[in-house]
């Protein structure tokens, strides 16, 4: 009986096409390149500063000058984007968090620092209240209740405090109700309408956060977790009515994150959709990869390439990674 799955051509060998590198080359269907990653960096107080991640291997908070440094490196590998997320200092968190919106923090200082040094990469910065604030919620605190409208309008002040120091992209990450279409109007109001937002659309509550609360301190300041606004990582419907909310709200790219466990979101947004569609490989995944390395328990830096395939794979048109940097050195050097 014939084999149906080979249609016309019973006597075909598929190895015959994996016999090589050089053919294995030729026929992928999905490749990594330089052009996909956005590079987030942790930004401190101070200068020539550089403090280690402990939970995240190779990873440090730099200062504004070793910011700039970084996206300079960044742009000489090809590395299109940099994401710059905030470690305040816990003598400015208040509950609500208004370090944010200080036109002079550390977020906007980067971004116009990096724009006067390497203006042609682009930035991308975090929009949501959680390194700012003493209780580590990405929102406004009333007792257990995260308040969503008023949360809002803090983050369209957020926003615009980000834009008009440079920002190319604004990143709402929260997860408040309606945040993106209250941001887009504010920007468009404002003679913004170029800056572009990337949503964090199909965010998870998920645990492979950790690492990066800890790289913005926000991690043991935490009170409760963030189920009642991050989405169940039961649910996959709900993921989409989040996309096509966001997307008709405004949102010029969206985002799928934690990466890895959520393939098939990526994979169901892409065919729905059809929009920019990016995956964040969160500081989890991450961390578990280097970390496994440093043990000797698998290949870090095959782990690391293959996990970036399989973004591909599912449809990811960029991807958000910590470790854009060593695979684009890897990427240049077998170029």
């Amino acid at each position: 009986m014939t084999d149906p799955t080979l249609g016309a051509y019973p006597n075909s060998r598929m190895r015959r096409n994996r016999r090589s590198d050089a053919v294995r080359r030729l026929v992928a269907e999905n490749k990594v390149s330089v052009d996909d990653f956005i590079w987030p960096l942790f930004v401190v107080d101070g200068t020539n500063v550089r403090l280690p991640v402990e939970s995240m291997p190779g990873v440090d908070r730099l200062s504004v000058d070793l910011i700039v440094d970084a996206a300079k490196q960044a742009q000489d590998l090809g590395i299109p984007a940099i994401a710059i997320f905030p470690f305040t200092d816990p003598s400015k968190k208040t509950p609500d968090g208004s370090e944010a919106l200080n036109p002079n923090n550390l977020v906007c200082s980067s971004v116009r620092a990096v724009k006067a040094a390497a203006p042609d990469m682009l930035t991308v910065c975090d929009v949501a209240l959680d390194p700012y604030t003493t209780h580590g919620h990405d929102g406004l605190l009333d007792g257990d209740e995260i308040l969503n409208d008023e949360t809002v309008d803090v983050l369209v002040k957020q926003a615009l405090v980000q834009a008009e120091a440079g920002c190319d992209t604004i990143a709402p990450s929260d997860m408040m109700d309606g945040r993106v279409g209250a941001i887009r109007a504010a920007l468009d109001e404002h003679h913004l309408d170029h800056t572009r937002i990337l949503a964090y659309a199909a965010k998870y509550a998920s645990v492979f956060f950790n690492p990066f609360r800890d790289a913005v301190g926000s991690v043991k300041a935490l009170q409760g977790d963030k189920r009642t606004y991050q989405m169940d990582p039961a649910n996959t419907n709900e993921a989409l009515r989040e996309v096509a909310k966001d997307i008709h709200e405004g949102a010029d790219m969206v985002m799928v994150k934690p990466g890895m466990p959520y393939l098939d979101i990526i994979r169901q947004v892409k065919n729905e959709f059809g929009v920019p569609t990016f995956a964040y490989h969160v500081s989890g995944e991450y961390s578990m990869i280097k970390s496994a390395g440093l043990h000797g328990w698998l290949d870090a830096e095959a782990a690391m390439m293959e996990a970036m395939v399989c973004f591909k794979r599912a449809g990811a048109d960029g991807i958000l990674t910590y470790a854009a940097k060593e695979i684009a050195l890897k990427l240049n050097g077998a170029q």
